[in-house]
């Protein structure tokens, strides 16, 4: 029978049950790390969630911030709505109130006048989103959308309550027979409340895309036991891949 190679007294340095010569406590191979914690006694971890919190609730109130200006901005449509929209004009006989012109498209023109106006809004709104805030978010998104339709509702309660009176019989008393006088300013189609939302959608997606923050690419880690080569050091040994 031949002796051991390695006397049992003496070790291999790599055993990774070795004790330290502190006399700590073995550890065992690829045991995980305990992050190292900082000052507050707070782990990287928890601080990066509380980051996260941090910025959510920032982009939360931002996105209420858009939502209440573009309520508020549909009082400049609803304006310049009533403003900018052709007149229908009416007449009344002894018996009803007739549209003085039947084949007139004043009533198509007040439709189209909103549709353009709201587009016009949505637009400079979603410019004006994307200039003050480039990162974006959903909440952002979501505000922009939800804040058009608001202001488009506003823009059109606005029109159609200092327009003319919705009561054409009273008001056909007032000027007397024959006299034209215009018509309630209504919004025949009301597929147009959704131009001032999808507009900000649109330009705020294409502003995103084309001039958008960009995601740094993943770096992908060397081997175990292995430098990360520096870019350019292969040159510099003389040899190339």
């Amino acid at each position: 029978m031949t002796a051991p190679l390695t006397p049992p007294h003496h070790q291999p340095s790599n055993d990774p049950w070795q004790k330290s010569e502190a006399g700590a406590a073995p550890q065992p191979p690829n045991a995980p790390h305990a992050e190292p914690a900082d000052a507050a006694g707070a782990s990287p971890a928890a601080a990066g969630e509380q980051d996260d919190g941090a910025g959510l609730s920032s982009e939360v109130v931002r996105a209420a911030v858009v939502v209440l200006a573009l309520t508020v901005l549909g009082v400049a449509l609803g304006l310049l709505w009533l403003w900018l929209a052709p007149r229908v004009p009416l007449i009344s006989t002894d018996k009803a109130v007739f549209l003085k012109d039947s084949e007139g498209e004043e009533a198509i023109g007040a439709d189209g006048t909103f549709v353009l106006l709201a587009l016009a809004f949505g637009a400079v709104a979603a410019a004006l989103v994307f200039w003050f805030d480039r990162r974006g978010g959903i909440p952002l998104v979501v505000a922009l959308a939800l804040g058009g339709l608001l202001g488009s509702l506003v823009a059109w309660g606005t029109g159609v309550w200092l327009g003319p009176t919705d009561d054409v019989v009273e008001r056909a008393r007032e000027v007397g027979q024959g006299v034209p006088f215009d018509a309630p300013l209504k919004l025949g189609a009301k597929g147009a409340l959704l131009a001032w939302p999808m507009a900000a959608l649109l330009v705020h997606l294409g502003l995103t895309a084309l001039f958008g923050p960009r995601d740094p690419e993943p770096e992908w880690p060397a081997p175990y036991g292995e430098p990360y080569p520096e870019p350019g050091a292969g040159e510099r040994d003389g040899t190339r891949g």
